[in-house]
């Protein structure tokens, strides 16, 4: 039987260069025969989830599509994977979920990001390694104009709020985190996310 796949997640705010890395290394030899996924996924699924990031949708319903698609990414796509051996690397997880919704569902919860986790207890996939992209939201929300997209995700204050939201995540969880520089040039970004990976597998 073979052993286990390592899962590995990019994450960071919109516009922290995480989707570029991820690019950058499903066309890197080192990491050639790994599976390279996201969420929201490219299900319809995923489709209902943008589709909510794009309108006024209720946050609980949005998380709740979002909680939804991450089901069935780690039903159809992820644990299968694991199980035969093969590692992981998804751009985007569970911990946009709790930094993003933890903002959204501010205004009904004391804490948030504790009740979505609550939520996610007892079924959802820990990844071996979480890289967080931590940028200056500022950067961030330039370079998101200068691509030509907007989302309601995309001011300033709110990103603030979701990068706190990240932060405290990876001190929660130390041995899970590794928290790198994004202000940086990308190819200084990506060796040091190609060390991080390799390090691990």
């Amino acid at each position: 039987m073979s052993a286990k796949g390592k899962f590995i997640t990019l994450e960071g705010i919109d516009g922290s260069g995480k989707s570029t890395i991820a690019k950058l290394l499903a066309s890197n030899p080192d990491f050639s025969d790994f599976v390279f996924t996201r969420e929201p996924t490219e299900t319809w699924i995923g489709e209902a989830v943008n589709r909510a990031i794009h309108s006024d949708t209720d946050s609980i319903a949005e998380l709740l599509l979002f909680t939804a698609d991450h089901a069935e990414h780690i039903s159809k796509l992820l644990k299968p994977s694991l199980d035969e051996g093969k590692n992981v690397i998804s751009d985007r997880y569970s911990g946009s979920r709790y930094a993003y919704q933890g903002m959204t569902l501010a205004d009904k919860f004391e804490d948030p990001m504790q009740w979505i986790q609550d939520i996610h207890s007892g079924w959802s996939l820990d990844p071996d390694l979480t890289i967080l992209f931590d940028i200056d939201p500022a950067i961030a929300v330039e370079r998101c104009g200068n691509r030509g997209e907007k989302t309601k995700f995309e001011k300033i204050s709110f990103l603030e709020g979701v990068r706190e939201n990240y932060l405290r995540l990876a001190n929660e969880n130390p041995a899970k985190f590794s928290v790198i520089n994004a202000n940086r040039p990308v190819d200084e970004i990506e060796s040091d996310v190609v060390e991080l990976i390799l390090s691990i597998i």
